[in-house]
Protein backbone atom coordinates (compact mmCIF):
# COMPACT_ATOMS: atom_id res chain seq x y z
CA UNK A 1 0.00 0.00 0.00
CA UNK A 2 1.53 3.70 -0.98
CA UNK A 3 2.31 5.70 1.89
CA UNK A 4 0.98 9.28 1.91
CA UNK A 5 1.76 12.29 4.19
CA UNK A 6 1.58 15.83 4.70
CA UNK A 7 4.35 18.37 5.01
CA UNK A 8 4.00 21.43 6.91
CA UNK A 9 2.17 23.26 4.54
CA UNK A 10 -0.68 20.64 4.27
CA UNK A 11 0.34 19.42 0.63
CA UNK A 12 -0.65 15.67 0.37
CA UNK A 13 2.41 13.44 -1.11
CA UNK A 14 3.48 10.14 -1.75
CA UNK A 15 6.40 8.11 -0.92
CA UNK A 16 7.72 5.03 -1.73
CA UNK A 17 11.15 4.55 -0.19
CA UNK A 18 9.98 4.11 3.46
CA UNK A 19 12.97 2.78 5.28
CA UNK A 20 17.02 2.50 4.87
CA UNK A 21 18.99 0.31 7.54
CA UNK A 22 22.30 0.43 7.05
CA UNK A 23 24.58 -2.36 9.25
CA UNK A 24 28.75 -2.38 9.52
CA UNK A 25 29.05 -0.15 6.17
CA UNK A 26 32.53 1.90 6.23
CA UNK A 27 31.83 4.65 9.47
CA UNK A 28 28.21 3.61 9.98
CA UNK A 29 28.04 1.00 12.42
CA UNK A 30 23.99 1.02 12.84
CA UNK A 31 21.95 3.67 10.85
CA UNK A 32 17.98 3.51 10.27
CA UNK A 33 16.52 6.21 8.64
CA UNK A 34 12.79 6.73 7.91
CA UNK A 35 12.13 8.42 4.81
CA UNK A 36 9.09 10.56 4.39
CA UNK A 37 7.61 11.92 0.78
CA UNK A 38 8.14 15.36 -1.20
CA UNK A 39 11.44 16.74 -1.23
CA UNK A 40 14.04 15.89 1.36
CA UNK A 41 17.61 16.68 1.91
CA UNK A 42 21.10 15.73 3.58
CA UNK A 43 23.38 18.08 3.89
CA UNK A 44 26.60 18.24 6.38
CA UNK A 45 30.16 19.09 6.06
CA UNK A 46 32.52 17.54 3.71
CA UNK A 47 33.63 13.98 5.23
CA UNK A 48 30.84 13.74 7.35
CA UNK A 49 29.27 10.68 5.65
CA UNK A 50 26.77 11.80 2.95
CA UNK A 51 28.37 9.67 0.19
CA UNK A 52 28.40 6.87 2.55
CA UNK A 53 25.15 6.56 2.85
CA UNK A 54 24.28 7.02 -0.71
CA UNK A 55 26.88 3.69 -1.57
CA UNK A 56 24.93 1.93 1.17
CA UNK A 57 22.04 3.02 -0.97
CA UNK A 58 23.56 2.05 -4.56
CA UNK A 59 24.92 -1.59 -2.58
CA UNK A 60 20.89 -2.56 -1.75
CA UNK A 61 19.76 -1.39 -5.13
CA UNK A 62 22.68 -3.96 -6.90
CA UNK A 63 25.70 -1.97 -7.47
CA UNK A 64 29.03 -3.75 -7.67
CA UNK A 65 29.94 -4.99 -3.48
CA UNK A 66 33.31 -4.11 -2.78
CA UNK A 67 34.75 -5.54 0.50
CA UNK A 68 36.72 -1.38 1.38
CA UNK A 69 32.55 -0.88 2.29
CA UNK A 70 32.52 -2.93 5.23
CA UNK A 71 33.22 -1.23 8.68
CA UNK A 72 36.46 -2.26 9.96
CA UNK A 73 36.84 -4.71 12.06
CA UNK A 74 33.53 -6.32 11.27
CA UNK A 75 32.24 -9.82 9.84
CA UNK A 76 29.35 -8.84 7.70
CA UNK A 77 27.96 -5.67 6.73
CA UNK A 78 24.12 -4.97 5.71
CA UNK A 79 22.05 -2.84 3.77
CA UNK A 80 18.26 -3.27 4.08
CA UNK A 81 15.76 -0.96 1.93
CA UNK A 82 11.94 -1.08 2.34
CA UNK A 83 9.63 0.59 -0.58
CA UNK A 84 5.36 0.39 -0.43
CA UNK A 85 4.36 0.82 -3.96
CA UNK A 86 1.79 1.50 -5.80
CA UNK A 87 0.00 -1.60 -7.52
CA UNK A 88 0.56 -0.64 -11.29
CA UNK A 89 4.25 -0.19 -10.37
CA UNK A 90 6.21 -1.71 -13.14
CA UNK A 91 8.17 -4.45 -10.08
CA UNK A 92 5.02 -6.33 -9.84
CA UNK A 93 4.93 -7.28 -13.52
CA UNK A 94 8.63 -7.87 -13.56
CA UNK A 95 7.96 -10.47 -10.43
CA UNK A 96 5.33 -11.96 -12.16
CA UNK A 97 7.38 -12.75 -15.24
CA UNK A 98 10.12 -14.24 -12.92
CA UNK A 99 6.92 -16.17 -11.23
CA UNK A 100 7.84 -14.54 -7.78
CA UNK A 101 4.11 -14.10 -6.29
CA UNK A 102 3.59 -10.66 -3.81
CA UNK A 103 1.08 -8.82 -3.13
CA UNK A 104 0.71 -5.11 -3.96
CA UNK A 105 -0.88 -4.93 -0.48
CA UNK A 106 2.56 -5.99 1.23
CA UNK A 107 6.18 -3.77 1.53
CA UNK A 108 8.81 -5.02 -0.69
CA UNK A 109 11.87 -5.52 1.07
CA UNK A 110 15.13 -5.56 -0.56
CA UNK A 111 17.79 -6.74 1.80
CA UNK A 112 22.12 -7.21 0.56
CA UNK A 113 24.73 -8.77 2.35
CA UNK A 114 28.27 -8.34 2.25
CA UNK A 115 31.31 -10.32 3.66
CA UNK A 116 34.77 -9.46 4.44
CA UNK A 117 36.34 -11.64 1.46
CA UNK A 118 34.21 -9.25 -0.61
CA UNK A 119 31.33 -11.74 -1.54
CA UNK A 120 28.02 -10.96 -1.26
CA UNK A 121 24.30 -12.37 -1.12
CA UNK A 122 20.98 -10.70 -2.55
CA UNK A 123 17.57 -10.88 -0.55
CA UNK A 124 13.64 -9.75 -1.81
CA UNK A 125 11.21 -10.43 0.97
CA UNK A 126 13.71 -12.74 2.47
CA UNK A 127 13.82 -14.93 -0.21
CA UNK A 128 17.21 -15.45 -2.18
CA UNK A 129 17.75 -13.74 -5.77
CA UNK A 130 20.63 -13.01 -8.25
CA UNK A 131 22.39 -9.70 -7.91
CA UNK A 132 21.29 -8.94 -11.30
CA UNK A 133 17.55 -9.28 -10.39
CA UNK A 134 18.62 -7.18 -7.58
CA UNK A 135 20.14 -4.65 -10.02
CA UNK A 136 17.45 -4.88 -12.58
CA UNK A 137 14.63 -4.15 -9.80
CA UNK A 138 16.97 -1.25 -8.30
CA UNK A 139 16.72 0.45 -11.96
CA UNK A 140 13.15 0.27 -11.40
CA UNK A 141 12.69 1.50 -8.24
CA UNK A 142 15.35 4.09 -7.75
CA UNK A 143 16.56 6.63 -10.15
CA UNK A 144 20.02 7.97 -8.61
CA UNK A 145 22.33 11.18 -10.75
CA UNK A 146 26.13 10.84 -9.12
CA UNK A 147 28.01 13.52 -9.10
CA UNK A 148 30.31 12.05 -11.55
CA UNK A 149 27.62 10.64 -13.60
CA UNK A 150 29.02 8.58 -16.79
CA UNK A 151 25.95 6.44 -17.86
CA UNK A 152 22.63 6.92 -18.09
CA UNK A 153 21.44 10.23 -19.20
CA UNK A 154 25.08 11.41 -20.61
CA UNK A 155 25.06 8.09 -22.09
CA UNK A 156 24.73 8.19 -26.14
CA UNK A 157 23.50 4.55 -25.67
CA UNK A 158 20.12 5.26 -23.56
CA UNK A 159 18.80 8.24 -25.57
CA UNK A 160 16.66 6.90 -28.13
CA UNK A 161 15.62 4.41 -25.14
CA UNK A 162 14.51 7.71 -22.82
CA UNK A 163 13.32 9.50 -26.04
CA UNK A 164 10.48 6.52 -26.77
CA UNK A 165 9.77 6.56 -22.46
CA UNK A 166 9.40 10.29 -23.06
CA UNK A 167 7.03 9.41 -26.16
CA UNK A 168 5.03 6.63 -25.00
CA UNK A 169 6.27 4.71 -28.04
CA UNK A 170 5.57 1.37 -26.38
CA UNK A 171 2.74 0.12 -29.24
CA UNK A 172 4.38 1.40 -32.55
CA UNK A 173 7.85 -0.33 -30.72
CA UNK A 174 5.93 -3.56 -29.96
CA UNK A 175 4.66 -3.70 -33.63
CA UNK A 176 8.80 -2.55 -35.08
CA UNK A 177 10.08 -5.35 -33.52
CA UNK A 178 7.67 -7.50 -35.10
CA UNK A 179 8.09 -6.75 -38.35
CA UNK A 180 11.65 -6.64 -37.90
CA UNK A 181 11.55 -10.37 -36.32
CA UNK A 182 9.60 -11.28 -39.73
CA UNK A 183 11.95 -9.26 -41.74
CA UNK A 184 15.15 -11.15 -40.59
CA UNK A 185 13.22 -14.57 -40.46
CA UNK A 186 12.35 -14.30 -44.29
CA UNK A 187 16.18 -13.53 -44.83
CA UNK A 188 17.56 -16.36 -43.04
CA UNK A 189 14.80 -18.60 -44.87
CA UNK A 190 16.04 -17.11 -48.08
CA UNK A 191 19.56 -18.16 -46.89
CA UNK A 192 18.91 -21.58 -46.06
CA UNK A 193 16.97 -22.11 -49.30
CA UNK A 194 20.60 -21.18 -50.83
CA UNK A 195 22.60 -23.41 -49.07
CA UNK A 196 20.21 -26.75 -48.99
CA UNK A 197 20.08 -25.36 -53.20
CA UNK A 198 23.55 -25.37 -53.07
CA UNK A 199 23.82 -28.97 -51.17
CA UNK A 200 21.43 -30.61 -53.03
CA UNK A 201 22.26 -29.74 -56.40
CA UNK A 202 25.89 -31.56 -55.23
CA UNK A 203 23.88 -34.17 -54.24
CA UNK A 204 21.59 -34.64 -56.06
CA UNK A 205 21.86 -38.10 -58.11
CA UNK A 206 22.05 -39.31 -54.60
CA UNK A 207 18.95 -37.53 -53.70
CA UNK A 208 17.53 -38.92 -57.07
CA UNK A 209 18.34 -42.53 -56.28
CA UNK A 210 17.28 -42.18 -52.97
CA UNK A 211 14.15 -40.96 -54.20
CA UNK A 212 13.59 -43.68 -56.84
CA UNK A 213 14.64 -46.66 -54.17
CA UNK A 214 12.46 -44.96 -51.72
CA UNK A 215 9.56 -44.38 -53.72
CA UNK A 216 9.45 -48.21 -54.51
CA UNK A 217 9.83 -48.83 -50.88
CA UNK A 218 6.74 -46.55 -50.46
CA UNK A 219 7.21 -46.57 -46.74
CA UNK A 220 4.38 -45.44 -44.52
CA UNK A 221 4.32 -43.63 -41.04
CA UNK A 222 4.21 -46.68 -38.45
CA UNK A 223 4.13 -49.61 -40.74
CA UNK A 224 7.02 -50.91 -38.95
CA UNK A 225 5.30 -51.31 -35.47
CA UNK A 226 1.64 -52.25 -37.58
CA UNK A 227 3.93 -55.42 -39.25
CA UNK A 228 5.32 -56.24 -35.66
CA UNK A 229 1.80 -56.38 -34.33
CA UNK A 230 0.54 -58.70 -37.35
CA UNK A 231 3.64 -60.96 -36.54
CA UNK A 232 2.46 -61.49 -33.04
CA UNK A 233 -1.09 -61.98 -34.19
CA UNK A 234 0.09 -64.66 -36.51
CA UNK A 235 2.29 -65.93 -34.34
CA UNK A 236 -0.44 -66.68 -31.86
CA UNK A 237 -3.06 -67.83 -34.36
CA UNK A 238 -1.82 -71.22 -34.51
CA UNK A 239 -2.44 -71.90 -30.34
CA UNK A 240 -5.71 -70.24 -30.14
CA UNK A 241 -6.93 -72.22 -33.06
CA UNK A 242 -6.24 -75.47 -31.01
CA UNK A 243 -8.07 -73.92 -28.27
CA UNK A 244 -11.09 -72.69 -29.85
CA UNK A 245 -11.03 -76.57 -31.58
CA UNK A 246 -10.77 -77.96 -28.20
CA UNK A 247 -13.39 -75.87 -26.46
CA UNK A 248 -15.86 -76.55 -29.33
CA UNK A 249 -15.38 -80.07 -28.84
CA UNK A 250 -15.90 -79.68 -24.93
CA UNK A 251 -18.68 -77.73 -24.73
CA UNK A 252 -20.80 -78.43 -27.95
CA UNK A 253 -19.80 -81.72 -29.74
CA UNK A 254 -21.09 -84.87 -29.30
CA UNK A 255 -19.56 -85.58 -26.15
CA UNK A 256 -19.32 -82.65 -25.11
CA UNK A 257 -20.54 -80.90 -21.68
CA UNK A 258 -23.57 -79.75 -22.31
CA UNK A 259 -25.23 -83.12 -24.08
CA UNK A 260 -23.53 -84.36 -20.77
CA UNK A 261 -25.55 -82.47 -18.94
CA UNK A 262 -29.07 -82.87 -20.86
CA UNK A 263 -27.76 -86.78 -20.26
CA UNK A 264 -27.87 -86.29 -17.07
CA UNK A 265 -30.53 -84.40 -16.74
CA UNK A 266 -33.21 -87.00 -18.50
CA UNK A 267 -31.95 -89.92 -16.61
CA UNK A 268 -32.27 -88.22 -13.35
CA UNK A 269 -36.01 -86.79 -14.39
CA UNK A 270 -36.82 -90.75 -15.30
CA UNK A 271 -35.64 -91.85 -11.79
CA UNK A 272 -37.52 -89.22 -9.70
CA UNK A 273 -40.83 -91.52 -8.77
CA UNK A 274 -38.31 -93.67 -7.49
CA UNK A 275 -36.87 -91.51 -4.42
CA UNK A 276 -38.87 -91.16 -0.83
CA UNK A 277 -41.43 -88.45 -1.00
CA UNK A 278 -38.66 -86.05 1.71
CA UNK A 279 -35.98 -86.56 -1.23
CA UNK A 280 -37.97 -85.29 -4.27
CA UNK A 281 -37.51 -81.23 -3.17
CA UNK A 282 -33.88 -81.87 -3.48
CA UNK A 283 -34.24 -83.74 -7.14
CA UNK A 284 -36.05 -80.65 -8.27
CA UNK A 285 -33.13 -78.68 -6.95
CA UNK A 286 -30.38 -80.94 -8.56
CA UNK A 287 -33.29 -80.73 -12.12
CA UNK A 288 -33.02 -76.69 -11.86
CA UNK A 289 -29.11 -76.60 -11.39
CA UNK A 290 -28.63 -78.82 -14.47
CA UNK A 291 -30.94 -76.95 -16.40
CA UNK A 292 -29.34 -73.50 -15.80
CA UNK A 293 -25.51 -75.36 -15.86
CA UNK A 294 -26.51 -76.65 -19.73
CA UNK A 295 -27.60 -72.67 -20.08
CA UNK A 296 -24.60 -71.15 -19.12
CA UNK A 297 -22.57 -73.91 -20.95
CA UNK A 298 -24.16 -73.00 -24.13
CA UNK A 299 -23.59 -69.10 -23.96
CA UNK A 300 -19.72 -70.02 -22.79
CA UNK A 301 -19.81 -72.21 -25.88
CA UNK A 302 -20.94 -69.20 -28.33
CA UNK A 303 -18.76 -66.55 -26.81
CA UNK A 304 -16.29 -68.51 -27.13
CA UNK A 305 -17.03 -69.43 -30.79
CA UNK A 306 -17.80 -65.44 -31.07
CA UNK A 307 -14.09 -64.44 -30.23
CA UNK A 308 -12.23 -67.09 -32.31
CA UNK A 309 -13.77 -65.95 -35.48
CA UNK A 310 -12.75 -62.50 -34.82
CA UNK A 311 -9.05 -64.00 -34.82
CA UNK A 312 -8.21 -63.96 -38.69
CA UNK A 313 -5.24 -62.72 -41.10
CA UNK A 314 -4.71 -59.32 -42.29
CA UNK A 315 -4.11 -60.75 -45.29
CA UNK A 316 -0.31 -61.45 -45.02
CA UNK A 317 1.52 -64.42 -44.37
CA UNK A 318 4.23 -64.93 -42.02
CA UNK A 319 7.05 -64.77 -44.82
CA UNK A 320 5.35 -61.84 -46.47
CA UNK A 321 5.68 -59.95 -43.09
CA UNK A 322 9.31 -60.97 -42.47
CA UNK A 323 9.99 -59.59 -45.96
CA UNK A 324 8.63 -56.67 -45.32
CA UNK A 325 10.21 -55.49 -42.13
CA UNK A 326 13.57 -57.07 -43.28
CA UNK A 327 13.57 -54.36 -46.65
CA UNK A 328 12.30 -51.45 -44.40
CA UNK A 329 15.24 -52.20 -41.71
CA UNK A 330 17.46 -52.47 -44.47
CA UNK A 331 16.70 -48.89 -45.80
CA UNK A 332 16.76 -47.49 -42.43
CA UNK A 333 20.49 -48.95 -41.95
CA UNK A 334 21.45 -47.43 -45.33
CA UNK A 335 19.82 -43.89 -44.88
CA UNK A 336 20.63 -43.89 -41.24
CA UNK A 337 17.51 -43.11 -39.24
CA UNK A 338 14.89 -44.84 -38.02
CA UNK A 339 12.31 -46.72 -40.50
CA UNK A 340 9.96 -44.66 -38.73
CA UNK A 341 11.28 -41.78 -40.48
CA UNK A 342 11.74 -43.38 -43.50
CA UNK A 343 8.97 -41.67 -45.18
CA UNK A 344 9.78 -38.01 -43.69
CA UNK A 345 12.84 -38.73 -45.48
CA UNK A 346 11.55 -39.31 -48.79
CA UNK A 347 9.80 -35.45 -48.81
CA UNK A 348 12.95 -34.33 -47.84
CA UNK A 349 15.07 -35.82 -50.39
CA UNK A 350 11.73 -34.68 -52.69
CA UNK A 351 11.70 -31.13 -51.45
CA UNK A 352 15.43 -31.11 -51.89
CA UNK A 353 15.46 -32.02 -55.89
CA UNK A 354 12.39 -30.01 -55.95
CA UNK A 355 14.78 -26.79 -55.11
CA UNK A 356 17.43 -27.88 -57.56
CA UNK A 357 15.05 -28.26 -60.56
CA UNK A 358 12.71 -25.28 -59.53
CA UNK A 359 15.71 -23.46 -57.57
CA UNK A 360 15.54 -20.06 -59.51
CA UNK A 361 11.41 -19.60 -58.67
CA UNK A 362 11.42 -20.83 -55.26
CA UNK A 363 14.16 -18.26 -54.65
CA UNK A 364 12.44 -15.79 -56.30
CA UNK A 365 9.17 -16.57 -54.23
CA UNK A 366 11.11 -16.70 -50.63
CA UNK A 367 12.95 -12.78 -51.92
CA UNK A 368 9.75 -11.50 -53.08
CA UNK A 369 8.25 -12.36 -49.54
CA UNK A 370 11.00 -10.70 -47.78
CA UNK A 371 11.00 -7.48 -49.90
CA UNK A 372 7.28 -7.50 -48.83
CA UNK A 373 7.93 -8.46 -45.19
CA UNK A 374 10.96 -5.88 -45.46
CA UNK A 375 8.67 -2.95 -47.02
CA UNK A 376 6.35 -3.41 -44.08
CA UNK A 377 9.23 -2.95 -41.74
CA UNK A 378 10.44 -0.26 -43.46
CA UNK A 379 6.70 1.27 -43.14
CA UNK A 380 6.44 0.63 -39.48
CA UNK A 381 10.01 2.42 -38.90
CA UNK A 382 9.17 5.64 -40.34
CA UNK A 383 6.10 5.80 -37.91
CA UNK A 384 8.22 5.69 -35.62
CA UNK A 385 11.00 8.09 -36.78
CA UNK A 386 8.26 10.50 -37.45
CA UNK A 387 6.80 9.94 -33.77
CA UNK A 388 10.86 10.11 -32.45
CA UNK A 389 10.61 13.58 -34.51
CA UNK A 390 7.60 14.91 -33.25
CA UNK A 391 8.17 14.15 -29.49
CA UNK A 392 11.96 15.60 -29.93
CA UNK A 393 10.70 18.88 -30.41
CA UNK A 394 8.29 18.93 -28.00
CA UNK A 395 11.37 17.69 -25.55
CA UNK A 396 13.40 20.15 -26.74
CA UNK A 397 10.93 22.88 -26.28
CA UNK A 398 10.66 22.00 -22.77
CA UNK A 399 13.70 21.42 -22.17
CA UNK A 400 14.55 24.66 -23.14
CA UNK A 401 11.88 26.50 -21.47
CA UNK A 402 13.55 25.11 -18.55
CA UNK A 403 17.11 26.44 -19.05
CA UNK A 404 16.51 30.02 -18.75
CA UNK A 405 15.24 29.90 -15.02
CA UNK A 406 18.14 28.06 -14.25
CA UNK A 407 20.44 30.85 -15.27
CA UNK A 408 21.29 29.03 -18.79
CA UNK A 409 19.67 31.54 -20.69
CA UNK A 410 22.70 31.29 -23.35
CA UNK A 411 22.08 27.82 -24.04
CA UNK A 412 20.12 25.57 -26.10
CA UNK A 413 19.47 21.79 -26.06
CA UNK A 414 18.32 20.07 -29.62
CA UNK A 415 17.54 16.28 -29.56
CA UNK A 416 19.14 15.07 -32.94
CA UNK A 417 16.90 12.14 -34.66
CA UNK A 418 18.85 10.59 -37.70
CA UNK A 419 17.48 8.01 -40.33
CA UNK A 420 20.52 5.76 -40.65
CA UNK A 421 21.15 3.44 -43.11
CA UNK A 422 21.03 -0.40 -43.30
CA UNK A 423 24.57 -0.58 -42.65
CA UNK A 424 24.33 1.36 -39.12
CA UNK A 425 21.41 0.77 -36.61
CA UNK A 426 18.53 -1.03 -38.44
CA UNK A 427 16.88 -3.37 -36.43
CA UNK A 428 13.81 -4.04 -33.72
CA UNK A 429 13.88 -0.80 -32.38
CA UNK A 430 13.95 1.13 -35.87
CA UNK A 431 16.51 3.05 -38.01
CA UNK A 432 17.05 5.95 -35.88
CA UNK A 433 20.55 7.21 -34.04
CA UNK A 434 18.77 9.66 -31.48
CA UNK A 435 21.44 11.82 -29.60
CA UNK A 436 21.11 14.58 -26.96
CA UNK A 437 22.77 17.64 -27.99
CA UNK A 438 23.52 21.13 -26.72
CA UNK A 439 24.93 24.23 -27.41
CA UNK A 440 26.09 26.92 -24.78
CA UNK A 441 26.48 29.33 -27.56
CA UNK A 442 23.02 29.23 -29.12
CA UNK A 443 22.73 33.04 -29.69
CA UNK A 444 25.89 32.77 -32.03
CA UNK A 445 25.16 32.57 -36.22
CA UNK A 446 26.39 28.85 -36.12
CA UNK A 447 25.46 27.23 -32.79
CA UNK A 448 28.53 24.40 -31.68
CA UNK A 449 26.49 21.48 -30.59
CA UNK A 450 28.19 18.92 -29.34
CA UNK A 451 27.47 16.70 -26.83
CA UNK A 452 26.36 17.12 -22.94
CA UNK A 453 29.30 15.77 -21.44
CA UNK A 454 31.86 17.99 -24.48
CA UNK A 455 30.33 21.01 -24.21
CA UNK A 456 28.79 21.73 -20.57
CA UNK A 457 31.15 22.68 -17.24
CA UNK A 458 31.05 20.61 -14.57
CA UNK A 459 28.06 23.32 -13.16
CA UNK A 460 26.70 23.36 -16.03
CA UNK A 461 26.40 19.91 -16.80
CA UNK A 462 24.68 19.76 -13.53
CA UNK A 463 21.89 21.67 -14.55
CA UNK A 464 21.19 20.10 -17.75
CA UNK A 465 21.14 17.45 -15.81
CA UNK A 466 18.42 18.64 -13.65
CA UNK A 467 16.92 20.10 -16.74
CA UNK A 468 16.07 16.63 -18.27
CA UNK A 469 15.56 15.01 -15.62
CA UNK A 470 12.83 17.27 -14.47
CA UNK A 471 11.18 17.07 -18.06
CA UNK A 472 11.51 13.51 -18.49
CA UNK A 473 10.35 13.01 -14.98
CA UNK A 474 6.79 14.50 -16.45
CA UNK A 475 6.08 11.38 -18.70
CA UNK A 476 7.37 8.88 -15.40
CA UNK A 477 5.06 6.77 -13.85
CA UNK A 478 3.94 8.69 -10.55
CA UNK A 479 5.85 7.38 -7.49
CA UNK A 480 9.05 7.15 -8.63
CA UNK A 481 11.64 8.22 -6.56
CA UNK A 482 14.68 10.23 -7.47
CA UNK A 483 18.30 10.74 -5.50
CA UNK A 484 20.37 13.77 -6.76
CA UNK A 485 23.93 14.08 -5.79
CA UNK A 486 25.38 17.42 -4.98
CA UNK A 487 23.58 18.40 -8.64
CA UNK A 488 23.91 21.82 -7.37
CA UNK A 489 27.75 21.39 -7.48
CA UNK A 490 29.47 24.65 -8.50
CA UNK A 491 26.31 27.04 -8.34
CA UNK A 492 24.88 29.15 -5.86
CA UNK A 493 22.83 32.19 -5.24
CA UNK A 494 19.87 33.16 -7.94
CA UNK A 495 20.96 29.84 -10.01
CA UNK A 496 20.91 27.42 -6.76
CA UNK A 497 17.27 28.82 -5.91
CA UNK A 498 16.43 27.81 -9.24
CA UNK A 499 17.99 24.57 -8.75
CA UNK A 500 15.66 24.42 -5.99
CA UNK A 501 12.68 25.39 -7.22
CA UNK A 502 13.16 22.92 -10.42
CA UNK A 503 13.38 19.78 -7.38
CA UNK A 504 10.48 21.21 -5.47
CA UNK A 505 8.57 20.79 -8.30
CA UNK A 506 10.19 17.40 -9.23
CA UNK A 507 9.05 16.02 -5.92
CA UNK A 508 5.29 16.86 -6.36
CA UNK A 509 5.05 13.93 -8.68
CA UNK A 510 7.65 11.77 -7.27
CA UNK A 511 9.82 11.22 -4.21
CA UNK A 512 13.11 13.27 -3.93
CA UNK A 513 15.96 12.97 -2.22
CA UNK A 514 19.09 15.33 -2.77
CA UNK A 515 22.86 15.68 -1.16
CA UNK A 516 23.32 18.96 -1.40
CA UNK A 517 25.60 21.93 -0.12
CA UNK A 518 23.65 24.65 -1.24
CA UNK A 519 21.57 26.59 1.30
CA UNK A 520 19.19 27.75 -1.29
CA UNK A 521 17.92 24.11 -2.50
CA UNK A 522 18.03 22.97 1.34
CA UNK A 523 15.93 25.81 2.25
CA UNK A 524 13.13 24.22 -0.20
CA UNK A 525 12.87 20.79 1.21
CA UNK A 526 10.21 19.35 3.09
CA UNK A 527 12.33 17.59 5.84
CA UNK A 528 16.09 17.93 6.37
CA UNK A 529 18.55 15.53 7.54
CA UNK A 530 22.17 16.58 9.19
CA UNK A 531 24.56 14.38 8.28
CA UNK A 532 27.30 14.29 10.85
CA UNK A 533 30.64 12.44 11.91
CA UNK A 534 31.17 11.92 15.91
CA UNK A 535 33.71 9.67 17.95
CA UNK A 536 34.77 8.41 14.14
CA UNK A 537 30.86 7.33 13.26
CA UNK A 538 28.55 8.68 10.90
CA UNK A 539 25.46 10.09 12.33
CA UNK A 540 22.24 10.97 10.59
CA UNK A 541 19.57 13.84 12.66
CA UNK A 542 16.33 14.78 11.42
CA UNK A 543 16.30 18.39 11.81
CA UNK A 544 13.43 20.70 13.12
CA UNK A 545 12.45 23.87 12.05
CA UNK A 546 15.14 25.80 14.39
CA UNK A 547 17.63 22.99 13.89
CA UNK A 548 16.82 23.85 9.85
CA UNK A 549 17.45 27.44 10.50
CA UNK A 550 20.96 26.77 12.38
CA UNK A 551 22.19 24.12 9.94
CA UNK A 552 21.64 26.57 6.81
CA UNK A 553 22.97 29.14 8.55
CA UNK A 554 26.01 27.35 8.57
CA UNK A 555 25.96 26.76 5.16
CA UNK A 556 25.77 30.39 4.16
CA UNK A 557 28.79 31.42 6.93
CA UNK A 558 30.61 28.60 7.10
CA UNK A 559 32.53 27.72 10.73
CA UNK A 560 31.48 31.01 12.57
CA UNK A 561 26.99 31.07 12.36
CA UNK A 562 26.45 35.02 12.79
CA UNK A 563 23.53 36.91 13.18
CA UNK A 564 23.32 37.82 9.66
CA UNK A 565 23.28 34.28 8.60
CA UNK A 566 20.75 33.30 10.89
CA UNK A 567 18.43 36.12 9.55
CA UNK A 568 19.27 34.90 5.98
CA UNK A 569 18.64 31.71 6.60
CA UNK A 570 15.05 32.21 8.45
CA UNK A 571 14.29 34.40 5.06
CA UNK A 572 15.34 31.88 2.84
CA UNK A 573 12.81 29.36 4.92
CA UNK A 574 10.09 31.35 4.61
CA UNK A 575 10.51 31.98 0.30
CA UNK A 576 10.80 28.28 0.30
Amino acid sequence: MTVTAKDARGKIWVRMLTSLHIKNIVLIENLSMQFTSGLSVLTGETGAGKSILLDSLGLVLGERAEAGLLRRGAAQASVVAEFELPPRHPVWESLARHDIGFSPHEPLILRRSLTEDGRSKAFLNDQTISVSFLKMLGELLVDIHGQFETYGLINPARHRELLDEFGHHEGILKSCDAAYQSWQDALAAIRDAEDTARQAAQNQDYYRDAVDELEKLSPQPGEEESLIEQKKKIQNEAALREFFNFADEALGGEQGADILISQVWRALDRQTDKFDETAHEDVRDILNDLDQAANFVQSASQKIHALGMGVDRDGLNLDDIEDRLYALRGAARKYRCASENLSALLDDFRAKLELVDHNAEKLSQLKAEMAARRKNYEGIALQLHEARTAQAALIDRKINAELGPLKLEKAMFRTSVTQMDQDHLWGAKGFDEVRFMVATNAHDANPDFGPLNKIASGGEMARFMLALKVVLAEQAPANSVFVFDEIDTGIGGATASAVGDRLAGLAERHQVMVVTHSPQVAARASHHWMVSKSTGQTRVTPLDHEARREEIARMLAGAEITTEARAAAAKLLKAG
